[in-house]
C-alpha cells in the first residue's frame, strides 16, 4: 500500500493529511475521514479505516484538525468546532484535487464527533458524493455514565476556568479527554484505560482544552440533517453512552436518505478490532452501493 503525508491549508492553518492508496488507477472513488473529539489521524481506528477503504480500490485520505496531531494551530488541543468543519472543506477540496480521484466520488466517513461534522460539512455541499457517520454526536446525552453531581459541577468549574483563561490570552487550563468514573475528564467510564490504550499513537494527547464543551453544547447536527442530497449511514451502538443511540439515530430520521444500523456495542466499542471491522466491512458495502 502506498502511504503518502502531504498538507492543506485551510483559513491560514496548515494541516498535516495522509493519503491512502491501494495501488495506481484514474478515476477512483475517495473517502476523506474525519477524527473523534481530540482524536488525531494517527490513531489505530482511523489508520485501520483508513486502511480497509484503501485496500477496497478507494483512495483514503485522514487529516488533523487544526490544534492537533500535526497540523498548526493555536491554543494546542482546543477543538474548535467552526474551525474543524473548514478543515474538512479544505481536506475535500485537497482530496477532489488528486490526479487518481474522480471529484464527483469523494464521500465522508466521521466517528463521534467527527460523525456529527461530516453531517453539517455535507450539508454546505451538495457535490459530496454519500456520507458515513459512526456513533455520531449529536448533542451531549441527559445523563453522562461515569459522572456524579459532583463531578459535573467540577467540570463545569474546569469549563469557566479554561474560558476565563481563553478571554484573558493565558494558557488552556488542560484537561483529560479520558478517565476513570467520577474523575475530571470530558468523557468517563469504566473502561478508560482500555479506550486510552486503545487511542495510542505518537501525536495523541489526553488533554483537551474544555472551553469548547460550552459551543458542543449549542452544537446540533440535526439542524443539518435534512439538507442532505446524498445517501447517509448513520451508525449506532445500543449501548452507547456518549453518543446515544437516541440523539444519534435522528440523523437518519431527518436525513431525506437516511439509513440507520445499530449494533450491540457501547461507544468505545467501536474502536476495539474484532467490532470495528465488523462495522468497516458494513460501511463499504453501503460506499460500494451508492458510489460504484
Amino acid at each position: 500500500m502506498d502511504i503518502e503525508s502531504v498538507s492543506f491549508s485551510s483559513a491560514g492553518t496548515e494541516c498535516a493529511a495522509t493519503i491512502y492508496r491501494e495501488s495506481a488507477a484514474p478515476n477512483r472513488p475517495c473517502v476523506v475521514l474525519c477524527t473523534g473529539f481530540g482524536g488525531t489521524k494517527d490513531t489505530p481506528s482511523i489508520e485501520a479505516a483508513a486502511r480497509a477503504f484503501a485496500s477496497s480500490r478507494y483512495v483514503s485520505v485522514t487529516f488533523d484538525y487544526r490544534n492537533f496531531g500535526a497540523s498548526g494551530g493555536e491554543p494546542r488541543q482546543l477543538v474548535d468546532i467552526a474551525g474543524q468543519i473548514a478543515d474538512i472543506h479544505a481536506a475535500i477540496a485537497l482530496a477532489r484535487a488528486l490526479d487518481d480521484v474522480d471529484p464527483d466520488r469523494v464521500a465522508l466517513w466521521g466517528t463521534s464527533l467527527g460523525g456529527g461534522h461530516v453531517v453539517t460539512a455535507a450539508a454546505a455541499d451538495p457535490q459530496v458524493a454519500a456520507v458515513v457517520a459512526q456513533i455520531p454526536f449529536n448533542g451531549f446525552p441527559k445523563q453522562a455514565e461515569g459522572r456524579s453531581r459532583k463531578s459535573t459541577l467540577a467540570l463545569l468549574g474546569a469549563m469557566v476556568r479554561d474560558r476565563i483563561r481563553g478571554w484573558t490570552g493565558r494558557a488552556p487550563f488542560y484537561i483529560p479527554a479520558v478517565g476513570e468514573p467520577n474523575d475530571l475528564a470530558v468523557m468517563t467510564g469504566p473502561e478508560a484505560a482500555v479506550t486510552i490504550a486503545a487511542m495510542d499513537s505518537d501525536t495523541w494527547q489526553n488533554k483537551v482544552a474544555p472551553r469548547a464543551l460550552f459551543d458542543m453544547m449549542r452544537y446540533k447536527p440535526e439542524e443539518s440533517a435534512p439538507q442532505l442530497g446524498m445517501p447517509l449511514l448513520v451508525c449506532v451502538g445500543e449501548f452507547d453512552s456518549e453518543t446515544t443511540e437516541t440523539d444519534s439515530s435522528r440523523l437518519a430520521d431527518k436525513a431525506p436518505n437516511g439509513r440507520l444500523r445499530r449494533y450491540p456495542f457501547g461507544h468505545f466499542d467501536f474502536y476495539h478490532p474484532e467490532m470495528r471491522d465488523k462495522v468497516l466491512a458494513d460501511q463499504l458495502e453501503f460506499l460500494d452501493g451508492v458510489m460504484r
